[in-house]
């Protein structure tokens, strides 16, 4: 048998390992978070959303919240508006909010609806000022215990789930941008995992699955060996308190858990920076990253 034969081969038992996962996921619905240094790479971008275009071609539902955080830094620079984080949390003011606005929905939504056609994916564009209903937040001092403004930040309190469910059942892909209004139309900056969150939580998804930069939660952050391959909602706290989870990792991880408390099935958290990442954790017997439980 020629070495071409073998190769052709084994393309074919690849498939056979991931029929199992094609039916067991055919019909159901996942959520991707992108963002992170992943989604500045523009042939990662392509890779990640080709995967996406597979999985909906294999049947499931995917729908997208991406982030756009360096992107939206780097138009602030050219306008010479301060960026300032305060526990995180980018502070937005009036400029700022107009040009997160625009940068999100003009620039790196409308690349990434572009992308997903060009591999043939029935992408949609979506405002989340359309299907994210918002309060204002603000934040804690860690020392004096002073209450902080954020701006323009919020939180998602209600996701019009029937429009977006409606989208989902022509067979197309939503990808939401993370801004929101509140009652009054006034329009806020909302963090994308948490956004990410709440959608999948209001929308009951059978899975979210969170693509950065890093390989999952690691015991030892400057060692990628030491990654944490599963983690139950209870373990988080204790996780916490040993150091092992620090920074932002942890409110990923709370946020997490509330989606899974709140009927999601399972969460994910992976690296999309390596080539199919995404089809690796869901469609094969090994999987990657970290995956949270209840």
């Amino acid at each position: 048998m020629t070495a071409m034969m073998n190769e052709i081969i084994a393309k074919a038992d690849v498939l056979l390992e991931a029929l199992p996962y094609i039916q067991q996921f055919h019909g159901k619905t996942v959520l991707i978070k992108f963002g992170g240094s992943a989604m500045e790479d523009p042939e990662t971008t392509r890779g990640v959303l080709r995967d996406i275009a597979f999985m909906a071609s294999a049947g499931m539902k995917p729908i997208i919240v991406h982030g756009g955080g360096k992107a939206i830094s780097a138009a602030l620079k050219e306008q010479n508006i301060p960026t300032r984080f305060i526990n995180g949390l980018r502070y937005t003011c009036e400029q700022t909010i107009r040009v997160v606005d625009q940068v999100l929905h003009e620039k790196v939504n409308a690349n990434l609806v572009s992308l997903l056609k060009n591999c043939g994916a029935h992408a949609v564009a979506v405002s989340g000022k359309n299907v994210l209903r918002a309060e204002k937040v603000t934040t804690t001092d860690a020392q004096t215990g002073q209450e902080l403004d954020l701006g323009f930040v919020g939180k998602v309190i209600n996701v019009d789930t029937p429009q977006l469910n409606w989208l989902l059942s022509r067979e197309e892909i939503p990808v939401i941008t993370p801004l929101a209004k509140d009652m009054t139309g006034q329009v806020y900056n909302i963090n994308a995992d948490m956004a990410a969150c709440v959608v999948a939580s209001m929308l009951q998804v059978n899975k979210l699955v969170f693509l950065s930069d890093v390989p999952g939660v690691l015991s030892d952050p400057q060692d990628e060996s030491t990654l944490i391959s599963t983690i139950h909602v209870g373990d988080i706290s204790r996780l916490h308190e040993d150091g092992t989870i620090s920074g932002g990792m942890l409110p990923k991880l709370n946020s997490a858990a509330d989606a899974i408390r709140s009927g999601v099935e399972k969460v994910h958290m992976i690296d999309g920076r390596l080539r199919h990442s995404l089809l690796l954790e869901i469609f094969t017997d090994q999987g990657i990253g970290t995956q949270i439980l209840n």
